[in-house]
């Protein structure tokens, strides 16, 4: 708004500025009333470009000096006995009632387009200015306060709704970030405490081996971690790391994996945990339904992608037939959903009798 009333109050003066140059010899007292409405006006702005906003006692100062007194002054004193002669130091008072109207409080500003009516409706009287000239020059003067009155009303207003989306929109992201960690940790909690408390009711394997006990504490104090961590912490494991501890999980439970690693590329932390987490429920999977003790995993860097990860869990259990099979939790969520949400992608290719191959591969 301080720009916008300064191009205004701008215009007024090059207005001012010509007609003073094509007159001002046979009325030399507009060449001193000229220099006071420019120096007034660089004040004015000037601070108020600096501050940011307009400082009160100026624009009094130059609602009086520039919109009231020089008028009159030229008319008193200047020798003006003719509308157009004075029109430059009336049109001031355009600009001055625009910024009186958006910088001061509601009664001073009506106060101040009050005096600036009277005053230039007696200047254009005395200058002899017929009604039609009165009436349009005080139209002119109370149009520019409600104008940029309103103007100002509707900037400030979007703002307002402006801040209330942005609000909207902070909360939205906070709520979506609360359930992405809610359901992350319940992903977590499916592919360990619940498959190790699911292979412990089936009686599967003896709860009193040492390698069941070791998991049961490692997941005890994953618990423990889980309950304590915050919604910052990033894991940061490298993909090698992240690949042999969901082997160890799994084969604390009586699954045999045969695992190979050969040039694994360096990826993102969230990446290697995403790997890391859809391979430990790859290989629960297989214990779980694949009816064998066995399975396989190779990891190595994608040929078809620069800097990709390439990850491969098989087995030679059954299989299932992919179109009768609806996928369970695991599969969609801690498999599919975690390579999805780093931007990498799982396949399942598996047949009746000709055991499943899970396929995971980043970026997809």
């Amino acid at each position: 708004m301080v720009v916008a009333t300064l191009l205004y109050r701008a215009s007024h003066l090059t207005v001012g500025a010509l007609a003073v140059a094509q007159r001002g010899s046979a009325f030399p007292l507009q060449y001193a009333g000229y220099a006071v409405a420019l120096g007034l006006s660089a004040l004015t702005y000037a601070t108020a470009l600096r501050r940011g906003w307009f400082d009160r006692r100026h624009i009094w100062a130059d609602a009086l000096v520039v919109g009231c007194v020089l008028p009159l002054a030229l008319c008193a004193w200047g020798g003006v006995r003719e509308p157009p002669v004075i029109a430059w130091a009336m049109l001031l008072g355009g600009s001055a009632s625009a910024v009186a109207a958006i910088s001061l409080e509601r009664l001073h500003a009506l106060t101040v387009i009050a005096l600036l009516a009277i005053t230039h409706f007696i200047g254009y009287q005395a200058v002899g200015a017929s009604p039609a000239v009165i009436l349009g020059h005080l139209n002119s003067i109370v149009s520019s306060a409600v104008m940029t009155w309103l103007f100002r009303w509707y900037l400030l207003r979007q703002g307002r709704l402006l801040d209330e989306a942005n609000a909207r929109a902070v909360a939205a992201e906070s709520h979506k970030a609360r359930y992405a960690e809610r359901l992350e940790h319940h992903r977590a909690l499916h592919d360990t405490v619940l498959a190790t408390l699911t292979t412990l009711a089936s009686g599967a394997v003896d709860a009193n081996a040492p390698e069941v006990r070791r998991r049961c504490a490692r997941e005890a104090a994953y618990l423990r971690r889980l309950i304590q961590q915050t919604a910052a912490e990033v894991h940061h494991r490298e993909i090698g790391t992240a690949l042999e501890d969901a082997v160890c999980s799994v084969e604390s439970l009586q699954l045999r994996v045969t695992a190979q690693y050969h040039d694994l590329p360096q990826v993102p932390p969230e990446v290697a945990a995403a790997l890391g987490d859809a391979v430990r429920e790859a290989l629960n999977n297989v214990r779980r339904h694949a009816g064998t003790g066995h399975a396989y995993l190779t990891a190595t860097r994608d040929p078809d992608a620069h800097g990709g990860a390439l990850v491969t869990v098989v087995d030679r259990g059954p299989g299932f037939d992919p179109e009768r099979c609806v996928p369970g939790l695991g599969l969609r969520g801690s498999v599919h959903g975690r390579m999805a949400e780093v931007g990498g992608r799982a396949t399942v290719d598996t047949a009746p009798g000709e055991g499943v191959r899970v396929e995971l591969r980043w970026p997809g």
